[in-house]
């Protein structure tokens, strides 16, 4: 019996071969070995990517991904739609500046901030709003915002210039923005018309300090950005002959003051990269394809809706090497060659075709009913990608009034998204300059500014408004909008920024002196009290008028 019970201990140690097999196995075909890493399956069997660093991956395509975005943006209008939503949504006619300086941080009243916030916005819009803060005194502030985030949507990122020229009496600063398109920040030396898609050496060496240059950024050995090569011209012109290209090093940030020299758009997507992908790029094949459905549709419909014609050629019993009869006669004639270059097709188009042809006509038919549903199932898939759902993104709001708020405020969360990144990558590093400019010239008073930087960040901080979301339901929006203030969720500034665009402290200003005027001309004045009707207000005048006094 202990023999027996030993025999079995034994066997248990020491495996068979079998086992071993079957415990090798199981340790081969774990995980996602025979999931999605599986190279036995037939549908995976002939999938085998590679996964390179952000510039191989990224930057080695650059080139063409611009190339094509820039060509589906020109030619396909739903690749224009794409760009165009988000423009309107994030940037629209310019994201305005509300100061916001810290005053408890500060050591001063909120009163004392609000007055400063005033002043310094009308001192920032007399910069903004004029185009001498364009280095090509072209465009102010705001549309300067259109331009670039324009550029950074379909080229992956863009770039903007600090520079300094004289005041004039017309205009106190000094501070001039240049923006760049991505084309022009890119390596020294590069080939600028070998071919359409030029370079393709990635990384190079600065031979001076031997930091790496990477498509036009260089970085030291930590991977800190500290430079960027700007080039004269543009890679690919043919109508600039100016000759041979020259580059500029430009510090990424001042040697003394630390302040950017230069600012670029851009969200990266992975660590070390330091480039921007265009925004279409993920969809660029799906956006051609459609282009190119769209285009065989649109010429299949128009030819349908012609009367085409085919001209035949008749039947001839004479030998056409030698015509009997006519030389008989003395009559021989040489028949006259149908030229096909001659004939339209065209609404109502009449050809005159020589003797000796016959006209057929035909009918085609084609079934486009499958359009339409094809094309919004791509879209909707499209859209997705993008992060624009197919109601936002087509103008099509044909479903119910929930299912139309719901795209719409999933597209929101998408564009507040990107107001945040350019704001932060644009318009906040923008103002830090000409805050810096403004106190330094004595134009605005800002004490302890230039002493320690956590002062300067609480004169600095700011926020920026945009455009708003569309409201497909004005009493319901005015109705959250009032609960989201009374529940303490939001404020009256941010509701009128984000609900109508406007400036709540312009608005009660506004209000107090229409109110003033509405009194001394005899004119009843409606109270703020909600859910409180005209005819009410005219029954009732003296309760309501009490009410609308002590109504916060």
């Amino acid at each position: 019996m202990r023999k027996k019970r030993k025999k079995q201990l034994q066997t248990a140690r020491t495996p068979t071969e079998h086992t071993v097999n079957v415990r090798r196995n199981r340790v081969i075909n774990t995980g996602y070995s025979e999931n999605g890493a599986s190279s036995t399956k037939g549908s995976l069997a002939a999938w085998n990517p590679m996964r390179s660093s952000p510039q191989s991956d990224i930057d080695a395509n650059l080139d063409v991904l611009r190339a094509r975005s820039a060509d589906l943006v020109m030619g396909t209008p739903v690749a224009a739609s794409a760009i165009n939503t988000s423009k309107s949504n994030v940037v629209g006619a310019g994201l305005k500046l509300s100061p916001r300086p810290s005053y408890k941080l500060l050591g001063i009243t909120a009163e004392a901030a609000e007055e400063w916030a005033r002043e310094v916005k009308a001192e920032f819009d007399l910069w903004a709003l004029s185009k001498h803060c364009d280095i090509a005194k072209r465009n102010n502030f705001y549309d300067l915002q259109d331009v670039i985030y324009t550029a950074y949507l379909i080229d992956g990122d863009s770039f903007a210039l600090f520079k300094y020229r004289d005041s004039t009496p017309y205009m106190p600063y000094g501070l001039r923005l240049q923006l760049l398109e991505a084309d022009r920040v890119r390596n020294p030396n590069a080939s600028s018309v070998a071919s359409l898609y030029g370079n393709t050496t990635v990384i190079i060496k600065n031979a001076d300090n031997g930091n790496r240059i990477i498509n036009g950024v260089e970085v030291d050995d930590d991977g800190a950005v500290v430079a960027y090569w700007v080039s004269n011209r543009y890679q690919y012109d043919p109508t600039d002959v100016s000759g041979i290209p020259k580059w500029t090093r430009v510090e990424a940030f001042g040697s003394r003051s630390g302040m950017p020299n230069i600012l670029q758009i851009c969200h990266d997507e992975r660590p070390s990269q330091y480039r921007g992908v265009p925004e279409l790029a993920p969809v660029i094949e799906t956006l051609k394809q459609i282009g190119r459905y769209t285009n065989a549709e649109l010429t299949a419909a128009i030819v349908k809706s012609f009367f085409t014609l085919f001209f035949m050629e008749t039947e001839q019993h004479d030998d056409p090497e030698f015509p009997i009869a006519e030389a008989l006669n003395g009559t021989h004639q040489t028949r006259e060659v149908l030229d096909p270059n001659s004939l339209q097709l065209g609404a109502g188009t009449m050809n005159t075709i020589p003797a000796g042809y016959e006209l057929k006509s035909t009918d085609p038919q084609r079934n486009l009913s499958t359009f339409e549903p094809f094309m919004r199932e791509l879209i909707k898939q499209l859209g997705a990608a993008l992060g624009i759902p197919y109601e936002v993104l087509m103008k099509s709001f044909n479903a119910s009034y929930t299912a139309s708020r719901a795209a719409l405020l999933q597209a929101w969360a998408g564009f507040k998204m990107r107001r945040e990144w350019f704001s932060r990558d644009f318009c906040q590093p923008v103002y830090e300059a000409w805050l810096t400019e403004a106190v330094a010239r004595g134009r605005v008073k800002a004490e302890g500014f230039f002493d320690d930087p956590k002062i300067k960040a609480a004169w600095c901080n700011a926020e920026w408004y945009g455009p708003t979301m569309g409201v497909l339901d004005p009493v319901k929006e005015a109705e959250s909008a009032q609960m989201r203030v009374m529940f303490g969720l939001s404020t009256r500034e941010k509701e009128a920024a984000e609900m109508t665009g406007t400036d709540w402290n312009e608005n009660i200003e506004r209000l107090a002196i229409e109110r003033k005027r509405l009194s001394e001309s005899g004119l009843p004045v409606y109270p703020n009290v909600v859910g409180v009707s005209v005819a009410e207000g005219e029954n009732d005048g003296e309760n309501l008028e009490e009410r609308s006094d002590t109504d916060d």
